[in-house]
């Protein structure tokens, strides 16, 4: 094997490794754990959004600020939700990380990883990370954590107006079957039938703001939440990375698990 390739090969992987370390910081796109952050992981959310027919908000952005209240990540996001099913459209070149290298963008641009949707299906108990430019998808397991039985109590704590949404502003807590309890803020626009439009949480010193804009409540087409024909499936990242390495070094993905 040539001096490019294997550089091509090894650059492929650090970069692979980069961008799962980056995005397993984000509570909503952490596909290894459901429990990513207190309030905004994937049970929680499911909760918050129980008996919601369906919504779209394809402005929605992640932030998540430090003990001095100074942003470290930040993300945009494509969101839709529809009958307990998640969907969610990510341009990783657009994510800033203060832990991430700025060269990191062109990398992902020429390596075809920078657009990525995740589909959450509890109804198949799978977690499927997408990456539409190399036709490829890594299917995990949802966590158990995701069926939360926990009890939620809503306290309504003020009024606020958010992207011209009037919200009533409620602390939720959830106290689960062994006792414990998490607490988080979330502003419900009366406008738009109660849909959650932000969310704040804690996680250790850091705080997470998720808020979903432009939000439209007319139910998203449902063939959003599944697989795309014709991609590759894999069921776990080593023998994803095996499959994008072979293409590219030109010799064609190796079949899928």
């Amino acid at each position: 094997m040539n001096r490019v390739l294997l550089t091509c090969i090894t650059s492929f992987v650090l970069l692979f490794l980069t961008v799962t370390a980056g995005l397993a910081q984000l509570p909503n796109l952490n596909f290894s754990s459901a429990a990513g952050a207190p309030g905004t992981d994937f049970a929680t959310l499911f909760r918050l959004l129980a008996g919601h027919p369906g919504f779209t908000a394809p402005k929605s952005e992640i932030r998540m600020y430090d003990k001095d209240q100074k942003e470290t990540i930040s993300v945009a996001m494509n969101f839709a939700y529809l009958e307990n099913k998640i969907r969610m459209e990510i341009d990783l070149a657009q994510m800033k990380n203060k832990d991430l290298p700025d060269s990191l963008a062109g990398q992902l641009k020429l390596l075809g990883m920078d657009q990525v949707v995740t589909l959450i299906r509890p109804d198949k108990k799978s977690i499927y990370v997408i990456y539409p430019k190399l036709a490829a998808c890594l299917a995990q397991p949802l966590p158990a954590e995701t069926t939360d039985s926990s009890k939620m109590e809503k306290q309504a704590i003020g009024k606020e107006t958010l992207d011209g949404n009037p919200c009533v502003k409620n602390r939720v807590t959830f106290t689960s079957q062994k006792g414990g309890k998490e607490e988080l803020t979330v502003w419900y626009a009366t406008s738009l039938k109660d849909t959650p439009t932000q969310i704040l949480t804690k996680q250790g010193e850091e705080t997470v703001i998720t808020r979903y804009k432009q939000i439209q409540l007319d139910k998203p087409d449902a063939k959003l939440f599944d697989l795309p024909a014709g991609f590759k499936e894999y069921s776990d990242m080593q023998s994803f990375m095996q499959g994008i390495t072979a293409r590219i070094i030109g010799g064609g993905a190796p079949e899928s698990k």
